[in-house]
C-alpha cells in the first residue's frame, strides 16, 4: 500500500472572489458555483446547531461564538467552497481529507457531525434541494458487482493490509458491529467480548450447533468460522478478499480446526451444496442493488430443508434508500466502492418476491455500532505512527477519521441501524409468520 492510493482530486485552490478568475470564463462558472455553495453552506450553518468558524474568527453566516456547540474551523475557504460546489456529497469528505476545514480544538469530530446527521434531510433549505437532480451523480459503472466487478470492488478496502486492520481491531479481528450486554456499563466491556456476544447471538439466531453443515458468505478473519467450530459445526467460508482469507486461514489452522473449516476465495454466486444453515455478517452491504435477488436466491438454493440464515446487515429507512441509490457519494468514492445499504423492506421484499425466504426475526443493535465506530476511531488515531509506518499518509488517515466519525453519527442519531434478521424458507403458497 503506498501513498497514491490516497490521494484528493486536485480542486484549483483560487479564492471565491479573485479577479483573475474572474475575467476567465471557464473560470467564471466555477466562481460563481463556489460563492453559490458558500451561501447555502451559510444557510445549512443557521439550521444546525454547529458554529462554522471562518480564518478570520468570524462565523459564517453571522452571529457570535456559542461555548456549548460544537465548532467547525474553516482552513482554506476557497478550496472548500470549490471543492462543495463541485460535489457537494463528495466535496465535504475530500475536504476534510485535503485539510480545508477540520473539528476545532475541544470539538470531537463525531460530535461535530452529530447536528448534521441529525437533520440530514432538513439542513439544507427546500429550495435548493431542487437542485439535487443536477449536482447529483450516478454510481460509475465500474463499480457494478458483477463477478469481476465484485472482487475488485473488494479488494479496494479489504485487501489494503492486515496490518492495518489488525491496528485498532480487537483480538478477534472482527470488522462489524460489536454487540454489548445492555444490563452492564459500557466502560466494563471490552470490545473483544462485545464481537463475540455479537458472533454468538448469529449463531444462534441460526441455531448453529454440534454437526450443522455451515455456509459463511464473508469471511472476514475467521472470527465466526471459528466460534461455529467450536460448537461442532462444519464451516464452509468463502470471501473474495485474498488478504483475509490468508490470516483466517492461518488462524483457524492455529486454533485446530484446518479439518472442519473450509476457507475459500469463491464468489458466493458460485457456491454450491447443501447447508443447514448460511450465515452473512455485513456482507450484504458490498452486494449492490442490482444483485440483492441474486444474493438472496443462492442463501435460498443453498438452504437444505429446515435450514436457516442470518444475515447481519446496516440498514437505513426506506425513504432514504429510494432517495439516495442512484447517488455517487464519498463513502462510494473513498471507502466502499460499489456498497449500498438496504432497508429492512427492501430486503423483505426482495426475499417474499423472489425466494421462498420468509423474514421470521429482527434483532436491531444500531447503538452498539456508534460505541463500536467510536472504539475503532479512537484506537486508530492512537496507534496512527504504526500504520504510518505501514506506508499510509496523512491523506489517508484524515480519510478513515473522517469514515469513522461520519459513520459513529450515522449511527448515534440513528440515521443508520444495524440488526440481525433470521430468513427462514416457507413453500411460496405458505403464509410466512410476522418477523418478531
Amino acid at each position: 500500500m503506498t501513498a497514491l492510493s490516497s490521494t484528493v482530486s486536485p480542486t484549483p485552490s483560487s479564492s471565491v472572489a479573485d479577479p483573475v478568475c474572474l475575467r476567465r470564463p471557464a473560470l467564471r462558472a466555477l466562481c460563481l458555483r463556489a460563492r453559490l455553495a458558500r451561501s447555502i453552506l451559510a444557510q445549512v450553518a443557521q439550521r444546525v446547531p454547529v458554529d462554522v468558524v471562518m480564518p478570520d474568527g468570524t462565523l459564517l453566516g453571522g452571529g457570535r461564538r456559542c461555548a456549548d456547540r460544537p465548532a467547525l474551523e474553516v482552513v482554506h475557504p476557497g478550496a472548500l467552497f470549490e471543492r462543495l460546489a463541485h460535489h457537494p456529497k463528495i466535496g465535504i469528505g475530500e475536504a476534510y481529507m485535503a485539510g480545508d476545514w477540520r473539528a476545532a480544538d475541544g470539538t470531537d469530530l463525531a460530535e461535530l457531525l452529530v447536528p448534521f446527521a441529525e437533520r440530514m434531510t432538513t439542513a439544507v433549505p427546500k429550495g435548493w434541494l431542487r437542485l439535487r437532480g443536477v449536482v447529483d451523480r450516478r454510481i460509475p459503472r465500474i463499480q457494478e458487482n458483477s463477478l469481476l466487478g465484485s472482487r475488485r470492488n473488494i479488494e479496494a478496502h479489504y485487501d489494503l493490509s492486515n496490518d492495518l486492520f489488525a491496528a485498532f481491531l480487537d483480538e478477534t479481528m472482527t470488522y462489524s458491529s460489536a454487540m454489548f450486554d445492555e444490563d452492564q456499563p459500557l466502560r466494563t466491556q471490552s470490545l473483544e467480548q462485545a464481537q463475540l456476544r455479537k458472533v454468538n447471538a448469529i449463531l444462534d439466531l441460526a441455531k448453529v450447533g454440534q454437526d450443522t453443515r455451515l455456509l459463511e458468505i464473508g469471511t472476514g478473519w475467521g472470527t465466526l468460522a471459528l466460534e461455529a467450530a467450536r460448537r461442532g459445526a462444519t464451516v464452509t467460508s468463502v470471501t473474495l478478499s485474498r488478504e483475509q482469507a490468508a490470516l483466517a486461514r492461518e488462524r483457524v489452522a492455529a486454533a485446530g480446526y484446518a479439518d472442519t473449516v473450509d476457507i475459500r476465495i469463491q464468489d458466493y454466486r458460485e457456491v454450491e451444496g447443501v447447508y443447514d444453515a448460511v450465515v452473512s455478517v455485513e456482507m450484504i452491504e458490498a452486494v449492490g442493488e442490482e444483485y440483492w435477488e441474486t444474493y438472496f436466491h443462492a442463501i435460498d438454493e443453498r438452504l437444505a430443508p429446515g435450514g436457516i440464515a442470518a444475515v447481519q446487515a446496516i440498514l437505513m429507512s426506506h425513504e432514504r434508500l429510494l432517495a439516495t441509490k442512484h447517488s455517487y457519494g464519498w463513502i462510494q468514492k473513498h471507502i466502499f466502492p460499489g456498497g449500498l445499504i438496504p432497508s429492512l423492506q427492501a430486503m423483505s421484499e426482495t426475499t417474499d418476491a423472489a425466494t421462498s425466504l420468509r423474514m421470521t426475526a429482527v434483532e436491531p443493535f444500531g447503538a452498539d455500532y456508534a460505541e463500536t465506530l467510536r472504539r475503532w476511531r479512537e484506537t486508530f488515531l492512537a496507534r496512527w505512527p504504526e500504520v504510518q509506518a505501514l506506508g499510509f499518509d496523512e491523506t489517508f488517515r484524515r480519510k478513515w477519521e473522517f469514515y469513522l466519525a461520519y459513520c459513529e453519527a450515522g449511527f448515534a442519531t440513528g440515521y443508520l441501524d444495524v440488526a440481525q434478521v433470521r430468513f427462514e424458507r416457507f413453500e411460496r403458497e405458505d403464509a410466512a409468520p410476522a418477523a418478531a
